[in-house]
């Protein structure tokens, strides 16, 4: 089951019947409202392996935030602006 944090959280789907359904089971509260974004895979340049690769991380990614082991965005700005240019 995929469980969300206040962190973006990315679902695996498909179309059927002209409707959006999620490949795994999701832990929202019924009625919650969501946004969803496409993304066309057909489009990407990316070979099949890089594709598995970069699902594979944001996988590990998922679960590092669902841990608490995130970085704070306000944290790493202040590290990227510090940076000599």
């Amino acid at each position: 089951m995929v469980r969300f944090t206040a962190a973006v959280t990315g679902l695996k789907a498909h179309v059927m019947n002209g409707r959006i359904v999620v490949d795994d089971p999701v832990d929202l509260p019924e009625g919650a409202e969501i946004h969803v974004y496409l993304y066309d895979t057909a489009g990407d340049a990316r070979s099949r392996e890089e594709r598995a690769a970069l699902e594979r991380a944001m996988e590990r990614s998922l679960a590092q935030a669902d841990a608490g082991d995130l970085i704070d965005a306000d944290e790493v700005l202040a590290e990227l602006q510090a940076q000599p240019q």
